[in-house]
């Protein structure tokens, strides 16, 4: 080990999955990664249709910036109530992330730096804080009802976006998933 470098890590095919938010269409996606028999992997994107449930990560959940410029998520993230890491670069914008699960999709990431979605986050997350003392031990099950278009006025004129409309709805013990490296086995469909 000359480089110093850990050749025994995770491969492409461990990378833990994500779902994804559309800020503009608030479409709600899960991204799975099929390998083909040639060995390459690609992605399948799957609509999940509202409303739907996932159990949310919040004692774990990161806040900091994350950038797209490399064509890849760039994230610097420290876990809520540590400091907040400084800006990278100007391409960066703050974001959060968080890992998320759920019987049909099992174990996901889940992440965005969109305002609308910030400010949602912003408010479920104060919510959990003023909940989980009665809850100890267990993780919130937040359900995804639908979305609120959001308008702003911008020097362009007025710009629409999605906001996920999501509330704690119950509160479970920590499902086995969170102890898993990956999501289930079966990808699901696409959705046409």
């Amino acid at each position: 080990m000359a480089l110093g470098m850990n050749f025994e890590g995770k491969s492409a095919g461990d990378i833990l999955p994500i779902v994804k938010y559309d800020a503009k269409g608030g479409d709600l996606i899960a991204v799975n990664r099929v390998q083909g028999e040639d060995g390459q992997w690609t992605k399948s994107e799957v609509e999940v249709e509202m409303p739907t449930n996932f159990v949310m990560d919040m004692e774990n959940i990161e806040v900091g910036w994350l950038s797209f410029a490399s064509g890849a998520p760039d994230f610097v993230m420290a876990k809520v109530g540590e400091p907040m890491p400084g800006k990278p670069s100007d391409d960066h914008k703050q974001a959060f992330r968080l890992r998320i699960a759920s019987t049909d999709l099992g174990l996901r990431e889940f992440s965005h730096s969109a305002k609308t979605v910030l400010r949602c986050m912003d408010d479920l997350h104060s919510k959990y804080l003023a909940e989980k003392g009665q809850h100890a031990g267990l993780m919130p099950v937040v359900a995804i009802e639908g979305t609120e278009t959001i308008k702003i006025q911008s020097p362009n004129g007025e710009l629409r976006f999605k906001a996920p409309k999501w509330s704690i709805v119950s509160w479970v013990d920590k499902p086995d998933f969170f102890d898993a490296a990956s999501a289930p086995d079966t990808t699901p469909e696409p959705v046409a």
